[in-house]
């Protein structure tokens, strides 16, 4: 714990963002994971739905300041990927 009153203010300050970011980060993940189960499942029309809500979802977050952009567009481009070639079988 710190000493220093700047210091204690932004530890406050951290787990108030820290709270606040981890259900956008869990609604995040989650809805990745659904795309994923439905692109291994072979339901490729629900899949493309999902894989765009997913990036809708990775944008928003990327707005607020949740995640960083670059982790945005990298996740992204993995689940199209993983569309894609799902889609070529």
């Amino acid at each position: 714990m710190p000493n220093i009153a700047s210091s204690i203010r932004q530890v406050r300050t951290d787990e108030r963002r820290t709270e606040r970011n981890k259900s956008a980060r869990t609604e995040v993940k989650s809805i990745i994971t659904k795309a994923e189960k439905l692109i291994a499942a072979g339901k490729m029309d629900e899949a493309k739905v999902a894989v765009k809500t997913a990036a809708k979802t990775l944008d928003k977050a990327a707005n607020k300041g949740v995640l960083h952009s670059n982790n945005t567009s990298r996740r992204k481009a993995r689940l199209v990927a993983k569309l894609n070639n799902a889609t070529k079988k």
